[in-house]
């Protein structure tokens, strides 16, 4: 199977539709599919459930689909950095599932391992919790949380062979492969392809059978969210 793609556009077409449930690899700016998100901005499609750690920033990431409102449900851990989506969220223009930030990996993890649901003690005796199964172990009490699958997975890896085995590069792995997992289609977009079998199988962070297209992306933006800088010393 040829799973490369000539360009975002193309990676996208014939997979993503109105109504579907995305999860987008990615924390804040680090580790995002940025030719895919605008690809998928450029698509049209709307009423989207996007899974995501958060939603980028205003006027990037997935903040520009909040922007063109092609999202009209957001499941996440995190809202901070977004002044659009807290705005959307507070104005009820948008359906927000606050999921704590361990517990969304898992919710992926445990989707795409088959996995229907699993008990944590995370948001035990809060509002995580209504409306939840709560079942005691050993004398502690645990919540039940679903199992998130999605029927597109967009994400973003450093390197990839031509089979679709991918690397992943240093924090930039963060929510990405979790979130491959949970996809029925998984589209991925990477800065480097190379022939099946230059990928030493010990290096292999996600394997092949989880990636269904891949797109090069060779020079992102890389945008940084918060930048800190230091002054220099005077003398």
């Amino acid at each position: 199977m040829n799973k490369i793609y000539p360009d975002a556009v193309s990676a996208l077409n014939g997979v993503v539709q109105n109504g579907q449930t995305i999860a987008v690899g990615g924390f804040g700016l680090c580790g995002i599919p940025e030719a895919l998100i605008g690809a998928l901005r450029d698509s049209g499609v709307t009423g989207l459930t996007a899974i995501s750690n958060n939603a980028g920033v205003d006027g990037f990431g997935l903040g520009q689909l909040l922007e063109t409102r092609q999202i009209k449900k957001m499941i996440a851990s995190y809202v901070g950095e977004n002044k659009e989506f807290a705005r959307q969220y507070l104005a009820g223009e948008l359906e927000l599932e606050f999921t704590p930030q361990g517990t969304l990996a898992e919710k992926l993890r445990a989707g795409g391992a088959g996995i229907p649901a699993f008990f944590t003690k995370t948001g035990v005796g809060t509002i995580v919790a209504d409306g939840k199964e709560i079942r005691e172990f050993d004398g502690e009490q645990y919540v039940m949380e679903r199992s998130l699958v999605a029927d597109v997975a967009l994400v973003k890896a450093w390197k990839a062979d031509k089979a679709g085995n991918l690397v992943f590069r240093k924090t930039a792995r963060n929510f990405n492969p979790n979130a491959a997992m949970a996809g029925k289609i998984c589209i991925a977009e990477v800065e480097q392809l190379v022939e099946t079998g230059e990928i030493d199988p010990d290096q292999v962070h996600l394997p092949s059978i989880y990636v269904h297209r891949i797109v090069v992306n060779a020079t992102p933006e890389k945008r940084i969210e918060q930048r800190t800088i230091r002054a220099a010393n005077q003398e």
